[in-house]
């Protein structure tokens, strides 16, 4: 009986400690050394992910796991690189904290993107409107009726032909809309078209953005209200932004910046520093588990700062030069910029991290634009042949 009493006790013990072991390895403890001895220390967590998804991820030059994974790592900072043939590789350092998980997030971008023409009739003034959507452009190489304005809606062309995405909206049988200036309303539903002459007062006209337009309605004498009305407007949708916004920030941001755009999910801001500032701790206590990417929040004027309004993080991206802004717009993630200067578009990340040259073929610098599925960068671009006109062409980043 003693003896069968013993063994039962040994067996309720032995599942007792090893019930405590799998506790502590699910909660991330590992044995390892701390001051020279074994003893159980605990771990955090990093998640590697990529898209494309199957790239090899290595940690301090050490081939770990393949992405998308979960590693347990001590505490410590890391250097994590991403990588996987066929695309640039993506690096980072980051910080583990025990039971934290850290995220490393590599989007990669092909070494060998495609160019595709959109149009081919040749491309003048693009613009595109306040949602990153569609793109007015005018045509002056053909007939009266085939000259004109056209919108090109970005997410919507065709899987055979990018040009299915093509709507003209008016041609030049009622004024010379191939010469005209555009500029889009606020809500991205209307197009003013400003149309010059010679010794001629200059005629605008609005426009119906969504289909032809027979008969353009002129509103010359009245384009004071018009632009009055799309001032407030846009008035109304900056204050709602700003009331959405802690008090704190949003009276740092009024005061010492100018802002040059929000991420599409809002979650971030595109702004440059007026002055001289500091931008004090918005949310308290500071979250854990957030980017570990030094941040910078003594701001400096003529420097552009992207700040985090979800985990209260601020980094410096770029400088303006000879009083002019960097060229830099968000990618449809919210989580990338594109960066166009020097001849060149490169794709960073929102901390201004992995800055990777995409494209450093020919291409009109103010004309570059996002295509809202992220699947591409639009460009303006005669390809270098002085003989043809400009054309848009699709970047491939996928």
């Amino acid at each position: 009986m003693k003896k069968q009493l013993f063994l039962s006790l040994g067996i309720l013990s032995f599942l007792a400690v090893a019930t405590v072991l799998v506790i502590i390895y699910g909660e991330g403890y590992r044995f390892g050394f701390g001051n020279g001895r074994p003893e159980v220390l605990g771990t955090g967590l990093l998640v590697a992910t990529s898209t494309p998804d199957g790239a090899q991820v290595f940690i301090n030059d050490h081939l770990t796991t393949a992405t998308n994974n979960t590693i347990n790592l001590f505490p410590g900072t890391y250097t994590v690189r991403i990588f996987k043939d066929g695309y640039f590789p993506w690096q980072k350092k980051i910080v583990v904290q025990k039971e934290v998980v850290a995220k490393a997030e590599a989007l990669l971008f092909p070494t060998t993107p495609k160019l595709e023409s959109i149009t081919q009739t040749g491309v003048i003034n693009p613009v595109m409107d306040p949602s990153m959507t569609k793109i007015a452009f005018t045509v002056a190489s053909q007939s009266a009726r085939k000259n004109g304005i056209y919108v090109f809606d970005v997410g919507n062309h065709s899987l055979i032909s990018l040009s299915g995405g093509i709507t003209q909206i008016t041609d030049d049988t009622v004024d010379t809309f191939s010469q005209a200036q555009l500029s889009w309303s606020p809500d991205g539903k209307n197009l003013l078209a400003t149309v010059s002459a010679a010794a001629k007062t200059p005629t605008t006209y609005l426009l119906d953005a969504t289909g032809f337009n027979a008969t353009p309605k002129d509103v010359s004498e009245t384009l004071a209200t018009v632009n009055d009305s799309w001032n407030k407007l846009t008035a109304t949708q900056t204050k709602a932004q700003m009331d959405a916004l802690k008090k704190p920030l949003a009276a740092f941001l009024s005061t010492h910046t100018k802002i040059l755009a929000l991420s599409p999910d809002e979650t971030k801001i595109l702004y440059m520093a007026t002055d001289s500032a500091a931008l004090s701790q918005i949310i308290k206590p500071a979250l854990i588990g957030t980017d570990s990417t030094p941040e910078e929040r003594n701001v400096q004027p003529g420097t552009v700062y992207v700040y985090d309004i979800k985990e209260d993080k601020n980094f410096a991206i770029a400088q303006q030069k000879d009083g002019i802004l960097p060229q830099l717009m968000w990618y449809p993630d919210s989580m990338h910029l594109i960066f166009a200067h020097d001849k060149r578009i490169d794709m960073m990340e929102y901390d201004g991290g992995n800055d990777t040259i995409i494209y450093a073929g020919p291409f009109t610098q103010q004309y570059v634009f996002p295509d809202p599925t992220g699947a591409s960068i639009i460009v303006l671009t005669n390809l270098n042949n002085p003989d043809i006109q400009p054309n848009l062409y699709t970047i491939s980043l996928r």
